[in-house]
Order: C-alpha cells, then structure tokens, then sequence
C-alpha cells in the first residue's frame, strides 16, 4: 500500500498532447530566431577581470556566509532567514516565493551575498586610483545586476509559474518582444503607438518662427491677457527631444509657465545626419545668443530670461561667459540651470564612457559624421541597467507582459543623433581634461572663456538622487559664478526632479540662505519643503523683473515682424 500511495503522489506522465504541444514552442521559438537571422553568436567579455580579490578576511567572510546559507537549506529546509538591516524593498525580489520557498529563497539569498562581497571587494582593492576604482565600480554594478537570478527563466519562480500557466506562450511572447527590439536595435519600454507628437505629446500652441540647419525657435501662445515684459527661452539639451518639458498637458513646464503669465519660447534642435558633420560646440553656442538676439528684436526687449537643461545648461554657461567677455552680459537679465555641470571632477558615472579607447570606438562608429542616438540611449540605459534593462529582460522578454504606456518612457526612447566632432570634443575637453573651468582654456571665435567674470543672476537645479549630473556635481557652477547664484536641491533626479508640476504633489526640495561652501553645508541647514519646486523659481524670476505687458501684438505668435513658418511642435522634433 504505501507503494501505491507514493506512486499516486506522482505527477502522472505527459501525454501525446503535452509532448506534441511542448514539441511546438520550441520549434516555433527556432523558428522566430531562424526567421529574423538572430546569430547565436557569444562573444567574450571585453576588458581585463580583476586579477586579485579583496582582503583575506573579506573572503573568508564571504565563505563563511555562503556555507551557514547551504547549512540553513540543507539542514531545516525552510527559508533562509531575512538579512539583517532595511531599507528599500528589491523589487526583483518582491514576489513571495523569493522569501518564502526555501529553494529560490536560498538562490536570492546567496545572489546578495555574492553581489555584496563583489561589490565590497572593488572598494577594498588596492593599487587603483579613485578614478579606476570608479570605473572599477560601475562596471562590477552592471555585472552584479546582469547575474541576478530574476533575470532568467529557470531561476524565477514567477517566469517558472507563467510558462507553466500559459503552457510556454509567454516565452514566444516574449521572444517576439526581443527580436523586434533586436531589428530596431533598440529597447523597447512603452508600446507602438501610444504616443504621438501633437497628438497626446508637446500640444501646447505655439508657431515655430524660426529655422537654421541647426535648430528651430517656436513661440508659443500666451494664455493670460498679461504677461511678464521679459520673455524666457528655453534651450533643451540636443541629446533629447524638448518635448520632455512638454508631455502631457498635466505635465508641461511650458503649459505651466504660460499660465503664469510668461512669454515663452523654446529651441528646438536638429538631430544630426551627414550634414551636420563640421558641427562643434561653438555652433550651439552661436545658436544660443542667436536665439536671443532674435527675440529680442521681436518683442523690442533689451534682455530675455534663458533656462538651460542639461548639456544646453553646460553650453548656456559657456554663453554667458562669452557674452561677458564682449560686454554683452546684459542681453540675458538671469539665467537657470537645469541639472547641468561645469566642473566635470565629480561628474559621475558618465565618466565610465570617456576612455580612449572608447573615444576611439566613437569614431569608428560615426563615419557619416554623426552618431546614432541609439548608442547614447543605450549609455544612459546602463546608467539605470537594473530599471532600463533587466526590467525589461524580465517583464517583457520572460513573462511575455505587454509595455504599459509611460509619457516619459516614450520620450526616453525617442533619440536623436549627435554631430560626431561635437560628441569627441564635448567628452574630451569636457568630461576628460575639464577645462571650462579653466579661464582661457577654451575660446570661441577667438574668445576666451572665463565662468568667473559671469556676474548673470543664476537659478541653479539639481536633482538629489541624480545619476547623469550628481548634484555634488551641479553645485560646483557655484563656486564659479562670480553672480549671485539661488541653488536649490530637488527630490527623485534627472529627469523627475526637474519635471515635478505642483498639480502632483510630488517629491520636495531643499533651500538654504545661509552662505555656505559645499553641498554638504548646504544639506545640513538646508529647508525642506514639500512638493514641486517650480513656484518657489517662479518666486526668484519674478524678483527679477516683474513689469508686465498686454499679451498682443509681437506677443501672438506670428503676428510680429517673424510670421509662423509652421504650427508647433514643428518639424525637427518629429525627426524631418
């Protein structure tokens, strides 16, 4: 009898059905990857792998702890119990069966006992310098995530659970998800379609009055019966599209600023191709006081306000410094720095990118004169692999889930190309050698640079979890600024931390009036207030002129001396 019982307590074997049916994924998986030509090929990884571990202690420890783990598995046969201390839940592992099967407990378990001592052993290697060592750092991150167990199918107990579910169909799903970024060469994060411009994206009315090989300027329509006598220009970093401060109208800074009673316009730029190959830095920064000069003689104002994001950030100060140097200073009365750097020192993990045997594979792969957006997308994704990729990976590759529509995600994937010799030069002269923050180091025209003679008021904005321009980096422009300079620290980063509209309630910033010498000082006596940062920079542009003028004439956009060529958002930021 109790052999009957244990043979009942079998799983009965597969049937025909179950075979014939199992039979078929796989044939149609060889299949899809036979049919879209996907080489099987495994390339080895570049570099050379540290040649010793950490300390000896440090090893030790790491056996230790692996063999009380096995102890706990073999021994009990329960769940290994949770890891000592808190904070942020790993959402790989937020799923029960992580915790609570003494099987993939164990398997998350030793992953982050594995990924803590790899990760530990790169801080305690000796003989690297801190610029290595940071190197070092960010490539054994990306490793530590790509090795995560969540990241494959027979070591996920949900991706396990699904093709059980779906008898397989989520794999082949999955695997239609994977060979049709495969042919885009790109990832996907939203689905086709959902998103349009003009449509449900960048809709704020305006007319594009302007265009050169390089950019476009569009003047958007007031929305009160005043606004501000001082216009403001926004110049959005080329390496994206503007429309990131023009999403959804619950979300546009544009929308917003207009509300407010401000003259807005803004650059749209041109993504790169083979025309642009002679392109450098001292193009856009032309492009810049261009931009100014045109609305100041439309609007009949001596000055503009002028936002910079980013690397246009980067390029309005180069602007201002330039400006300064001709006695010209007063063509911009302030100036607001969106996440963007000057001193390159601590500029983060971006710096990974800069070697030269990289600044030599960037050439090799720009022989047209540009570069394709698609590797910069694929660069700031590793800045984020574990929620840009393996995500990804995991979601839509191995569950076969479909892409949830996100605004900002669509924005992330849409790039644009780069001038290739801006590109070399910008790393270089930038990132590598820093030398904007050397006076005279750089000149355009004939002009030296010098940030220190750059008196413009200036709004400063960084992102306190930012992982493109840390904020540590971003404080250093005031140091450089002769001018005084509002600094204010925002919660989330990059991109959330810069568009955050009241409406949400979102996230909080921090500010400080108190003079003080580093971020630091600055964190510990600085204010917290609760909610978008936006108004309080309103506050700070209006005590820089708050006279206002009835919004008509020159105010309607093509109704000035500069007719409409187009309705916004124009042609360049649809790629034409």
């Amino acid at each position: 009898m109790r052999g009957e019982d244990q043979m009942t307590d079998q799983p009965p074997p597969p049937s025909l059905a179950d075979l014939q049916h199992w039979t078929w994924v796989i044939g149609r998986a060889q299949q899809m990857m036979l049919e879209q030509g996907l080489a099987m090929i495994e390339s080895p990884p570049s570099g050379e792998s540290a040649a010793k571990d950490g300390p000896a202690n440090k090893t030790g420890d790491f056996w230790s702890e692996s063999l009380s783990l096995w102890q706990q598995f073999l021994g009990t046969g329960t769940a290994p119990a949770p890891q000592a201390g808190g904070g942020r839940i790993d959402k790989r592992f937020a799923a029960a069966a992580w915790h609570q099967n003494p099987l993939f407990a164990w398997m998350r378990r030793s992953y982050e006992l594995l990924a803590d001592h790899l990760l530990r052993s790169v801080d305690t290697m000796e003989g690297l310098g801190e610029e290595q060592r940071a190197q070092l750092r960010f490539a054994m991150r990306g490793f530590v995530d790509a090795i995560s167990p969540a990241n494959f199918p027979f070591t996920n107990p949900e991706v396990i659970q699904r093709t059980l579910e779906t008898r397989g169909e989520n794999l082949l799903k999955g695997l239609q998800h994977m060979l049709a970024d495969i042919s885009r060469g790109q990832m996907t994060h939203t689905p086709s379609g959902a998103f349009e411009i003009g449509r449900n994206l960048a809709t704020t009315p305006g007319k594009v009055i302007h265009r050169t090989d390089l950019f476009e300027l569009i003047h958007y329509a007031p929305t009160t019966p005043e606004v501000l006598a001082t216009p403001l220009v926004i110049f959005p970093p080329w390496i994206n599209r503007f429309y990131i401060l023009d999403l959804t109208p619950e979300k546009s800074f544009i929308r917003w600023c207009l509300d407010q009673g401000i003259s807005v316009f803004m650059v749209s730029w041109k993504s790169a191709d083979a025309s642009m190959k002679d392109v450098v830095w001292a193009d856009y920064i032309t492009a810049q006081i261009e931009a100014v000069d045109l609305i100041r003689g439309l609007l009949d104002v001596p000055s503009v306000h002028a936002i910079g994001y980013c690397v246009a950030g980067t390029t309005l100060a180069a602007t201002l410094a330039l400006l300064a140097a001709r006695g010209e200073a007063d063509k911009v009365a302030s100036a607001t720095f969106f996440t963007a750097q000057v001193d390159f020192r601590s500029a983060g993990d971006l710096k990974s990118f800069i070697s030269d045997e990289q600044l030599q594979l960037l050439a090799a792969i720009s022989p047209e004169g540009y570069l394709d957006g698609r590797y910069m997308a694929a660069t700031f994704n590793l800045l984020r692999g574990r929620d840009l990729i393996w995500n990804y990976v995991t979601n839509n590759y191995l569950l076969g889930s479909d892409y949830v529509p996100f605004d900002l995600l669509h924005w992330n994937g849409d790039t644009t190309n780069l001038p290739a010799r801006w590109h070399q030069s910008y790393l270089s002269d930038l990132y590598r050698d820093n030398l904007l923050v050397s006076p005279g180091a750089l000149s355009i025209g004939g002009t030296p640079l010098d940030l220190g003679k750059v008196a413009t008021p200036s709004f400063v904005q960084a992102g306190r979890e930012d992982h493109i321009a840390p904020a540590e980096s971003v404080w250093e422009i005031t140091r450089h600024f002769r001018g005084p300079v509002e600094f204010v620290l925002a919660g989330s980063g990059h991109i959330a931390g810069v568009v955050n509209p009241p409406s949400a309630g979102k996230y909080q910033y921090w500010t400080n009036d108190a003079p003080v010498a580093s971020l630091d000082e600055f964190i510990a006596g600085a204010r917290e207030t609760k909610g978008s940062w936006w108004p309080h920079w309103l506050g700070w542009l209006r005590g820089h002129g708050d006279t206002t003028v009835a919004a008509q004439g020159a105010r309607i956009p093509g109704q000035g001396t500069r007719p409409a060529l187009e309705d916004a958002p124009g042609s360049y930021v649809r790629g034409r």
